[in-house]
């Protein structure tokens, strides 16, 4: 078998990682389109923010730069994504990690759409783990 086998592997993550990171994607002010786009381009913040981010579906309303990159960088912060590096550095471009990509593909799977709405249970839990930073 050779290094660049079509075998995927998936990386198990505790079930606590997961089911927190799920709750963020929920709870984050993004649609499913920005996350499968980013699992096979990264995206930039410009396409993401404004007016740009709701023509590309990937927000159902405009979001200041501010508000999306601290949103993209909580995401960030739970594992969910990462930021693009070039030969000088960091971009203002993101991708999904494969924690993300896990999510995205089951999401995409079961083909329903409405599992990406946050609870109010979920929206209390999740703004109380970003006001106090729990680790993953």
């Amino acid at each position: 078998m050779t290094a660049h086998s079509s075998i995927r592997q998936t990386i198990h993550y505790p079930d606590k990682t997961v089911r927190r990171a799920e709750q963020a994607m929920r709870c984050a002010p993004f649609k499913l389109t920005l996350f499968t786009t980013m699992m096979q381009q990264s995206v930039s913040l410009a396409a993401i923010s404004g007016h740009s981010g709701v023509a590309h579906q990937y927000s159902q309303t405009p979001l200041s730069e501010l508000l999306a990159e601290a949103e993209l960088l909580w995401l960030i912060q739970v594992g969910l994504l990462r930021r693009e590096v070039d030969g000088q550095g960091l971009t203002d471009s993101f991708r999904v990690t494969p924690l993300g990509r896990q999510l995205v593909q089951k999401w995409q799977e079961q083909g329903d759409a409405s599992r990406m709405t946050p609870t109010l249970v979920d929206r209390l839990q999740h703004a109380w783990n970003r006001w106090f930073r729990l680790p993953i």
